[in-house]
């Protein structure tokens, strides 16, 4: 199953490069040209620099920028093989929570072999962007995150234990999340943890495009007959499924540009497959949501500016007729049932519509979902529910993959506090 393996982790060196939190990012792809040029005016040395590099020659100059960094001490190589404990503490709704996890290089396997599993589709383009920089710096600069399932919590269990001192690093972040990591290096801890995993699939949470880079990479290297063995092995962070600090949100979705739209007509049509009620307010879409969520149903809420509903999906099987050849779990997705027997078959929205995002907008918060509406820019909003984490596991366990956007974790693990030389 799963081989997890510690590495000497690339790390700043903060006497020569700044303090810790002015070196850190959120993920690439959510970085606005305008953020990132903030990003570099507080520091010049901010690992955005590596990870989303511009100019002319982009990549070319990442990997030059990383050699002078190392040669002049902004980053430095970990003196012996570690795992990292990271932890992410946040406040949502009023209520604060945490999750810890252990980043290491896991080797890394075709799916095919199903030992680590997808649960999204990916798109090319990026893909490219990611193979383009991995040549040139030979870097993971940014952890994927992935899941396993630990029904005693042991693995969890080690990692309070192994984290009960100060952490070395911390910051809190300008979204208020405060992030910790603590290195290990005792052989004997770092064997027990890795053990712990030779028995363990791996679901790849967030980060399905890096993984598949590192596959292409990987084979780049074997086919050119370059590369340390460093390329077999990809950084991940790995966190037990069932932690309870472990969150999921929900990503909306928002129809503009529609040749035509009747919300009669549309009613009348949900009706046949939905009860339909109204939901009495903004402030009670959350509410009127989560009770379905409680009570296990396939539910959303229709946003237009003259009514708010909430679609309750009657009969379930409906969804098996409509896809077949899909497994229970793909059916019974609340974005499945949205995509398939709402947007495809009422709307005519077609997959490669909602791929390109010809009517289709895909919005994190439900504010902006609103508002968007309520300016004209969109003719309706559908507001979901999170999808549960045990519905990402037994769909990705049948092998097939989820629609777009069908979930987003929170929050983003942030990219800097350790990175992974290859060729080390």
């Amino acid at each position: 199953m799963a081989e997890v393996k510690p590495y000497k982790g690339l790390r700043f060196r903060c006497k020569n490069a700044g303090n810790i939190d002015e070196l850190v990012c959120p993920p690439y792809d959510i970085i606005s040209e305008e953020q990132r040029c903030a990003y570099l005016q507080q520091n010049p040395h901010n690992i955005i620099r590596l990870e989303l590099p511009k100019g002319e020659t982009p990549y070319a100059t990442a990997g030059e920028t990383l050699e002078s960094w190392l040669e002049c001490g902004i980053l430095q190589i970990e003196e012996k093989p570690s795992l990292y404990i990271y932890e992410e503490e946040f406040t949502v709704g009023g209520i604060t929570r945490s999750f810890k996890g252990v980043i290491g290089r896991v080797k890394i396997e075709e799916f095919s072999k199903g030992i680590i599993l997808p649960h999204e589709e990916t798109l090319s383009k990026a893909k490219e962007d990611r193979f383009n920089l991995m040549k040139a710096t030979g870097c993971n600069f940014s952890q994927i995150y992935s899941l396993f399932n630990d029904e005693q919590h042991e693995i969890t269990a080690m990692l309070d234990e192994l984290s009960q001192a100060a952490p070395d690093l911390e910051l809190t972040d300008g979204e208020q999340v405060t992030h910790r990591l603590w290195i290990v290096s005792d052989e004997s801890s770092v064997d027990a943890v890795c053990s712990a995993f030779a028995e363990k699939k791996l679901y790849i949470a967030d980060g399905h495009h890096r993984y598949e880079t590192a596959l292409n990479y990987r084979n780049y290297c074997r086919e050119n007959h370059i590369g340390t063995g460093g390329e077999d092995y990809v950084m991940m962070m790995l966190v037990d499924m069932e932690h309870p600090g472990l969150l999921v949100l929900p990503t909306h979705r928002v129809l503009h540009d529609l040749p035509s739209f009747d919300l009669q007509a549309l009613l009348s049509k949900c009706a046949d497959y939905f009860d339909i009620t109204d939901c009495p307010s903004e402030e009670a879409i959350e509410t009127c949501l989560a009770e379905q969520y409680a009570n296990g149903k396939k539910a959303f809420v229709l946003y237009t500016n003259s009514a708010i509903k909430l679609l309750v999906l009657r009969d379930e099987s409906v969804m098996e007729s409509l896809l077949p050849g899909k497994s229970r779990a793909y059916c019974r997705l609340d974005v499945s049932v949205l995509h398939s027997l709402v947007l495809e078959r009422l709307f005519g929205i077609d997959a490669e519509n909602m791929a390109q995002q010809i009517n289709l907008t895909y919005v994190k918060k439900t504010e902006e979902a609103i508002a968007q509406v309520h300016s004209g820019q969109a003719q309706c909003a559908f507001l979901l529910n999170p999808t549960r984490v045990e519905e990402i596991r037994d769909v990705a366990a049948a092998g097939e993959k989820m629609p777009q956007k069908s979930t987003y974790f929170y929050p983003k693990l942030i990219t800097g506090l350790v990175m992974n030389d290859l060729s080390k």
